[in-house]
């Protein structure tokens, strides 16, 4: 029995030196380092602590190999009859407490600078909706909702996932490389988190609550994330993407963001056809209203009405208007008048109002909607 223990114990230690070494050099085993200073400076402090608690368990893996061995049974050893040992007791505080103080040291350093804020050259509001992103770009006047771009049918399995399944979107956040970032991160219902890995850190978005973070972007790529706090329904449906380009990118971008907030502010003046607006209003169903009523319009029963010869979308028009723009208190209904454009309201209404074997026959305009707000 010893001869088979003590090596299989010794084995033991040796993979644990093993294992630890490969969760450093494998990024699949390992935290990522990341692409900003914070991501660096919490890697960094990851991999300090990693190797003080390897050097940790080796030392005690250490003491307990020499104690099996040398005070064996068969060795003629014989326990030692004591209650107390002041020196011992002594050391096995005092050596802990010094290790803990001497890991506070490095640990308090990085989180001062997770949280130094101070000097940004840009701003950037970061607020959680159920179940998507909307993003204020504070200096530049530009917001935009950000949604899961993965189709219904990937989801439902009807069709083959792709290799960004779930983590894709209709509107990445660009943002600057070595720009000083501050976010500042909110909800609008109910807890969600803001999380890039690359980032180096998480923030959680409180609704009536500011928390804020901050990020210098030192390398071109895209970088994926999602929402970290259990959120309902569909939390696992609300992914970030962000895109890091250099400065003239990220200036052509703005331009680009302006110019087409200018056109959808003109929309409402404009008359459309039934064809432009049913296909608008797919689209935007597609993003804002599926994950609730469903692909089919047939709602989830007990919980979302369905669209499909519902009470709404076959009832009349300013009925259907009013709780589009307005949403309905105490339900998961949310206003959308603040969230989607004129163009976007009466498309989507447009929609739900000849899909789903509805067919009304009934077209809501841009300056329907404007007149109803």
């Amino acid at each position: 029995m010893r001869n088979r223990f003590l090596p299989a114990l010794m084995g033991g230690v040796a993979l644990l030196g093993y294992g630890q070494a490969a969760m450093a050099a494998e990024p699949r085993f390992n935290m990522t380092r990341g692409v900003t200073p914070v991501a660096h400076e919490v890697y960094d402090l990851h991999m300090l602590i990693l190797w003080i608690c390897v050097a940790i368990g080796l030392a005690v893996y250490a003491v307990m190999l020499y104690s099996i061995f040398n005070h064996r049974k068969s060795k003629g050893a014989v326990a030692a009859q004591f209650h107390e040992h002041p020196t011992l007791e002594v050391v096995w505080t005092v050596i802990p407490a010094v290790v803990l103080v001497l890991m506070a040291i490095p640990a308090t350093q990085a989180m001062i600078k997770l949280y130094d804020t101070s000097d940004p050259d840009m701003t950037v509001k970061v607020t959680g909706y159920q179940w998507k992103w909307h993003y204020d770009y504070l200096d530049e006047g530009i917001s935009f909702f950000s949604n899961l771009k993965t189709p219904p049918e990937q989801i439902d399995g009807s069709a083959a996932k792709d290799e960004n399944y779930l983590r894709d979107v209709d509107n990445p956040v660009v943002l600057p490389i070595k720009t000083k970032i501050r976010f500042v991160i909110t909800a609008n219902d109910v807890l969600h988190a803001w999380w890039v890995p690359d980032f180096g850190w998480k923030q959680d978005a409180i609704p009536g609550f500011i928390n804020e973070n901050w990020a210098y972007i030192e390398e071109p790529g895209t970088y994926r994330g999602q929402c970290a706090e259990l959120c309902g329904r569909n939390h696992g449906f609300m992914p970030i993407v962000v895109q890091a380009v250099p400065e003239d990118e990220y200036r052509q971008w703005v331009a680009r963001q302006k110019l087409a907030m200018a056109e959808a502010a003109s929309a409402s003046d404009k008359a459309y056809s039934t064809e432009e607006l049913m296909a608008a209003g797919e689209k935007v169903y597609q993003t804002t209203c599926v994950a609730c009523h469903q692909a089919n319009g047939q709602g989830v029963p007990g919980a979302f009405p369905a669209l499909a010869g519902g009470a709404i979308a076959t009832g009349p028009v300013a009925g259907h208007l009013n709780i589009v723009v307005n949403g309905k208190a105490g339900t998961a209904m949310q206003a959308f008048g603040a969230q989607l454009n004129d163009l976007d309201i009466a498309a989507v209404i447009t929609y739900e109002r000849n899909a789903f074997g509805n067919d009304s026959g009934d077209v809501v305009q841009p300056a329907d909607v404007k007149a109803a707000r």
